[in-house]
């Protein structure tokens, strides 16, 4: 049955020299040098504390052993299940336009590995992940709960529904392509919060940042182009 799956709560979630720390200052060397030459739109750099995240988390981690040595080039890789764990260039572009300030609290859609959500568990208070695969969930759960990161809980369910027990979300990160924006989505964003999603058909995706005002009025832009796994409703 879907549900809560409980993370075992770890002092830190700080990281040991692994030997990979020249592959990540690799890794974002190559992210800011794709966004300097515009190929992410208007996401021309990323803040510091982005920077800072990307640099600590250890995407090998977040791979199938057999992909680590391949894990911080700029690429998607499998992770089962048919479900991928995006591009850094899109993880960073999708943080960098959800504006993490240190007390928010936000929701993550899709996921996966669990590497969206340790990036975010690095800039925010609190991260609430869903996932629809149980078996995914589950897995990333585990990850997260062993590196560290007690911020995160992984719920295993429908993402198009939400998270309404935990709701209102000060961001909302959507890390699966949906051929509309949810409702439930657009209702648990918090006034003056933003949701970043893929939006769109899965080859005619576009990265999309649907901001809410004060008065509760919804506007969205499009940012660029994009190619997720399919954001699928709960049976």
């Amino acid at each position: 049955m879907a549900g809560l799956l409980p993370l075992i709560v770890l002092p830190s979630c700080a990281r040991a020299q692994d030997g990979r720390e020249a592959a990540r200052r690799g890794m974002v060397g190559n992210i800011r040098q794709l966004l300097a030459a515009g190929a992410a739109g208007e996401v021309r750099s990323l803040d510091a504390r982005v920077l800072d995240a990307l640099q600590a988390v250890p995407r090998h981690e977040f791979v199938p052993t057999e992909l680590q040595d391949v894990a911080y080039g700029d690429h998607a890789l499998p992770i089962g299940h048919e479900a991928t764990i995006s591009q850094p260039l899109v993880v960073a572009v999708m943080t960098q336009l959800a504006r993490p300030r240190p007390d928010d609290v936000v929701l993550e859609v899709g996921t996966g590995s669990g590497y969206q959500a340790a990036v975010l568990a690095k800039l925010v208070r609190q991260v609430y992940s869903i996932e629809l695969v149980e078996a995914l969930a589950r897995s990333a759960a585990e990850r997260l709960a062993r590196l560290g990161y007690a911020n995160v809980e992984v719920r295993a369910g429908d993402g198009y529904q939400g998270w309404a027990e935990r709701a209102p979300f000060d961001a909302i990160v959507v890390t699966a392509g949906a051929p509309k924006i949810p409702p439930a989505l657009v209702a648990q964003l918090k006034p003056g919060g933003r949701m970043v999603i893929p939006v769109g058909p899965r080859r005619e995706q576009q990265l999309t940042v649907v901001e809410k005002d004060a008065a509760g009025a919804v506007r969205q832009r499009r940012i660029m182009p994009v190619l997720f796994v399919p954001l699928r409703p709960g049976s």
